[in-house]
């Protein structure tokens, strides 16, 4: 077997079609891949990684294979040398195994060179090294699988024919048929069977670092089918009805081991990515196998004027659903175009806003030209007639497109796990929004709200029958399973505190948006532009202190804060400005928690310090304000003067200041060992394992209230711009109440990997003949030396 291997690596190299075969082959890739323009090239992509190798070379090696082994067989029988070569003391599987490992290891030959693109990728990438060689290791290990299927067709086709022309076509045909044309038929009958007999479904896991027992044992069973197919042909005794069977037992034998292997729940997964970013999380998966009726998905992240950014994220939102959709055949999607005809454009566009998929406008640069786009990053998601949307892009201000994609491309799972759990939970958690403290009204609250009813039955509660019937009040209270206080303005009473506690006690979750200090900026727009902040007494420091924190009744005053937007003129003369405003401070979330990992900018108004107490409970913090921060205490008089003076940046030493904390734990009693307002059924002094947020801003859930109705949390008229307030609280709230981690897939880190534009274009051109002409070197070079060798060996 090895003789005839040497024989066959002597042959292709000794004739110079050998090197024009890997020649062509090199050339292509490097062309397209490094200087032709279009979806395959790496330098204009922006991207470090060789996904575009991968779904280019099988393409190629289409052709190259074949034209590999086409003299393999064929060749033989034209010169009459196979009847010589079955006559030797070896078997026949053994001449078929010889002929294959040789045309193996020069398809190997041929894709070393590739490696330099590796290393290319690699020196631009920004940072520098930030390829992820486990993903492109597993890619170049089902690129080896695909081209031992694409040989073991290719020497089945040399072993059927004596022309060589007629094996290469023949192959060039079998090897289109196995990798696409499964998929063609499959989708022309809409059949997943059908699809999963073709390569391209399996190699397209393989293809993005992802190695599955059942793809591996696809492959592995056509490479056995058509060696054992060629072992056959070559025989020169007559067929009989005993091999006919074998021919037919063979492949069915392979196929009902393939379905064995994928049903049995034997198979093995491994995901070699760095990330693990094709490893849906558990949460997610107990989702997706709830799903007992199909769940249609429609992406509207399609069209051909895309920057290569937002194609990327289309990319991986198909990949994502393609997990979804094997874990689970009752998920299906398609992707759409909403503006592709011209005709209906307008009003489709009209139709998408209506329902609340706002568009999304980019800037495309293309040969030093700036265009712009129009796209819709969403998707609807429809299961037994209910339908969520489900938001693609995760937005955060003063992103760059770059760091756009890949806030998104990291929230995409969480998305559609979110989405998908709205469609297949029923609600079955109780929210109570509470009342009797003259909270926020309802229509400042309007908007989350409305957005966390989504997922929870939400009612409002009063606190005032607890004078009357304190006992009555805290068995309703501890029916629900979060209370949310979104500003209280009035005392509590120490009854109300008691029903508040016993409350936690017993497992209660709570979420407390305090004001400690009482200044609005509507008390501002007067004549004078003052107003005086003083301290708020809530009658809760002994409440807090308890459980661990305390909040001061200061004003948190940062540099890092949004604008305020002040009328400068009179009548028709006024004007709008955007003026600096220290007490609304900016925060970005620095923490990698699940509440705060990947949020965009939160706002804040007066808001104030919170300072962690030592005791046994767990505490996050979850916002802080910027490092540029002082504390103004109170009594004080604010006044819009303030956007007139330049601050000395001397004085802002206070450091990060918190404000929003978690904690977690078995919370002690306010009321241990004191003497309490009333006696209360089943009193416990150690709570069970609870949470609670402590907010020390109760304007971060405040929405703006317009001429027709109240405004999106978070959206600032002026400004136009979309905080992430929402997004954050929604985030407590889930949080809070989610018992099966749902909220946790939100820490998952996936890194999307950039080239270094910069070094991309001082360097191009070094790196285009790097890549296409280094490889034709190296094969001249290597064609030198073997032909040197070889006529010194034969000259002896």
């Amino acid at each position: 077997m090895f003789a005839i291997l040497k024989k066959e690596i002597n042959s292709f190299f000794a004739s110079p079609i050998g090197y024009l075969v890997i020649a062509i082959f090199l050339l292509l890739n490097g062309l397209f891949l490094w200087l032709f323009k279009g979806e395959f090239n790496i330098l204009d992509n922006g991207f470090a990684d060789l996904s575009s190798f991968f779904l280019l070379a099988p393409w190629i090696l289409i052709f190259l294979i074949p034209a590999v082994t086409m003299r393999s067989f064929s060749d033989e029988k034209k010169q009459g040398t196979l009847e010589l070569l079955l006559t030797k003391p070896i078997s026949k599987l053994h001449i078929v195994l010889g002929k294959y490992f040789g045309a193996l290891v020069l398809i190997l030959i041929a894709l070393l060179p590739t490696l330099l693109y590796v290393y290319t990728v690699n020196q631009l990438g920004s940072p520098q090294g930030n390829l992820d060689i486990g993903s492109t290791l597993g890619s170049y290990f089902g690129l080896l699988f695909l081209v031992a299927a694409y040989t073991a067709i290719g020497l089945f086709t040399s072993s059927i024919t004596d022309n060589q022309i007629v094996a290469f076509i023949t192959s060039v045909f079998l090897c289109f048929l196995f990798y696409i044309g499964f998929q063609g038929i499959a989708d022309y009958m809409s059949s997943t069977f059908v699809e999963q007999l073709g390569m391209s479904a399996h190699y397209k896991s393989m293809s993005r670092g992802v190695l599955d027992t059942r793809d591996i044992v696809y492959f592995l069973s056509v490479t056995v089918l058509f060696i054992f197919f060629t072992s056959r042909k070559i025989q020169t005794k007559p067929f009989v009805k005993k091999d006919y069977a074998i021919f037919l037992l063979l492949p069915l034998g392979l196929l009902v081991f393939n379905i064995f292997s994928a049903k049995s729940g034997l198979y093995q997964r491994y995901d070699l990515t760095q990330d693990k970013r094709y490893t849906i999380s558990d949460a997610a998966l107990q989702i997706i196998d709830k799903v007992e009726s199909p769940i249609l998905v429609d992406v509207f992240l399609e069209g051909e004027d895309f920057p290569t950014e937002f194609r990327r994220l289309k990319n991986e939102t198909k990949q994502l659903l393609e997990e979804f959709e094997a874990q689970n055949a009752n998920i299906k999607f398609h992707f759409i175009n909403p503006i592709a005809d011209e005709a209906t454009r307008e009003r489709s566009m009209q139709q998408l806003n209506d329902r609340g998929l706002i568009p999304m406008q980019l800037t495309v640069q293309e040969s030093g030209k700036s265009s712009q786009a129009v796209i819709f990053p969403w998707a609807l998601a429809s299961h037994n007639g209910e339908t969520v949307k489900i938001p693609l892009v995760k937005t955060k201000i003063g992103a760059t497109q770059q760091e756009l994609v890949t806030n998104s491309v990291q929230h995409l799972e969480y998305a559609f796990a979110d989405g998908f759990s709205k469609l297949v939970n029923p609600k079955k958690r109780k929210v109570s929004i509470l009342r009797g403290n003259n909270q926020l009204e309802d229509k400042y609250i309007f908007d989350f709200v409305k957005t966390i009813g989504d997922y929870y039955f939400i009612a409002p509660f009063t606190l005032d029958s607890v004078a009357t019937n304190p006992q009555k009040t805290s068995k309703a209270l501890n029916a629900f399973d979060l209370i949310i206080s979104a500003k209280p303005t009035e005392a509590f009473t120490e009854k109300e505190k008691l029903v508040l506690d016993q409350f936690t006690m017993k497992g209660g979750k709570s979420l407390w948006l305090v004001d400690a200090v009482a200044i609005e900026k509507d008390s501002l727009y007067n004549p004078t532009g003052k107003g005086v902040a003083t301290a708020r007494n809530l009658n809760l420091t002994d409440f807090f202190f308890k459980y661990g924190v305390r909040i001061n009744p200061s004003l948190v005053n940062d540099l890092y804060s949004a604008p305020i937007t002040l009328a400068s003129g009179e009548g028709s003369q006024s004007q709008f400005q955007q003026l600096p405003w220290y007490y609304s401070p900016l925060v970005n979330a620095e923490s990698k928690h699940a509440i705060t990992n990947n949020l965009n900018l939160v706002k804040f108004d007066f808001a104030n310090p919170i300072d962690t107490l030592k005791n046994n409970i767990d505490k996050t913090i979850l916002l802080k304000s910027s490092v540029l921060t002082k504390l103004d205490g109170t009594p004080r008089e604010v006044s819009l003067e303030m956007t007139q003076k330049e601050p000395d940046p001397t004085q802002y030493d206070k450091g990060s200041q918190n404000l929003a904390v978690l904690l977690e734990g078995e919370f002690t009693s306010v009321y241990n060992n004191r003497i309490k307002p009333f006696a209360l059924e089943n009193e416990l002094n150690t709570s069970i394992p609870t949470k609670m947020i402590v907010i020390a801003d109760g304007d971060i859930i405040k929405n703006d209230v317009g001429r027709n109705g109240p405004e999106e949390l978070g959206f600032d008229k002026w400004t136009g711009q979309t905080y992430g307030n929402k997004e954050f609280l929604l985030n407590a709230v889930n949080y809070l109440l989610d018992d099966d981690g749902l909220i946790n897939i939100r820490t998952k880190e996936i890194a999307v990997a950039f080239l270094d534009p910069k070094k991309v274009a001082s360097e191009k051109a070094k790196w285009q003949i790097v890549n296409i002409l280094l490889p034709l070197v190296l094969l001249g070079v290597f064609g030198f030396i073997f032909n040197f060798f070889r006529r010194k060996k034969y000259a002896k």
